[in-house]
């Protein structure tokens, strides 16, 4: 299999891209999607990229771009499938440059029988685990050794780190648009707790634990109890969950002499601590499990 000039898919896809909507898309267009869901399938390019000297994560414009093109050029397909057991039809209607990716017993990905979809361009590594049901969207990158749990959602352009833990019902937003916004990003060994939602470019640096039914965006403050600040997404940058915290719900009182007299408290999402041998006893994934 000849391996795709990532430099030559660039260029390809910006001229593409950049041509009026409404113009008459040749088959060159398809033909470059289908090399960039390639890569991103092989984990040659990513929709994220982390700046190793200062790490920060930045959105790589142009593979969102050719993401983009691939919903503009793709036509409505039927992708029905028949019920092996009593030939019922599963009705599915979609694009059809983004069908489920196709697996075999060799990529080494545990998906466990119910109903979990990995979507055409998403990395998933040898290791993972899948429990149903669970979607994996187009331009997700899954690190190896990772389990999505039960309804978790890991959205467009998601990045997952190695040895992660998306508990039940876990919600990992998708940013595709704005092109430059940077998608959710989870690094490695974090636990997720259940019914937990991490959105809108928010980052959670390695190690850290997100207890259950916290809610993550750009526009939460989270309290550091340790540290005694509060970590917020300010200016371009995003919201930033540091190293090893350890967050669960909170509450704050709201200022006003009206809402301090009826009692009324805004969720809050606050670290208690940082992560140490007690977490780790308490969050360890069993090693027969995978």
């Amino acid at each position: 299999m000849t391996v795709p000039d990532i430099r030559e898919i660039e260029k390809r896809v910006e001229s593409l891209a950049s041509t009026p909507v409404g113009a008459q898309l040749a088959d060159d267009a398809r033909s470059v999607v289908r090399q960039l869901l390639d890569a991103l399938e092989a984990g040659s390019v990513r929709a994220a990229q982390k700046d190793v000297a200062t790490g920060e994560w930045r959105a790589v414009p142009w593979v969102k771009r050719g993401i983009l093109l691939g919903f503009r050029v793709g036509g409505m397909t039927d992708m029905s499938i028949a019920s092996i057991n009593d030939g019922a039809i599963l009705s599915f209607f979609d694009k059809d440059t983004y069908p489920p990716r196709p697996l075999t017993l060799a990529d080494g990905i545990r998906i466990v029988p119910g109903g979990s979809s990995i979507r055409r361009g998403a990395y998933v590594a040898s290791g993972v685990v899948c429990m149903p049901p669970m979607y994996i969207n187009v331009g997700a990158h899954v690190g190896s050794g990772t389990m999505i749990d039960s309804h978790a959602l890991v959205g467009s352009c998601a990045q997952v780190g190695e040895r992660v833990h998306l508990s039940a019902a876990a919600q990992l937003g998708g940013v595709l648009e704005p092109i430059n916004a940077s998608p959710v990003v989870v690094e490695d060994d974090v636990v997720v707790g259940g019914n937990c939602g991490i959105y809108e470019g928010t980052v959670v640096r390695r190690r850290a634990v997100i207890g259950a039914g916290v809610v993550l965006t750009r526009g939460t403050p989270v309290y550091d109890l340790e540290r005694q600040i509060v970590h917020r997404a300010e200016g371009g940058k995003p919201l930033v969950i540091p190293e090893g915290a350890v967050v669960v719900p909170g509450a704050r009182a709201v200022k006003g002499d009206w809402g301090e007299s009826q009692g009324i408290s805004l969720q809050t999402p606050v670290i208690v601590k940082y992560r140490d041998e007690k977490t780790d006893a308490a969050t360890a994934l069993e090693s027969w499990l995978r």
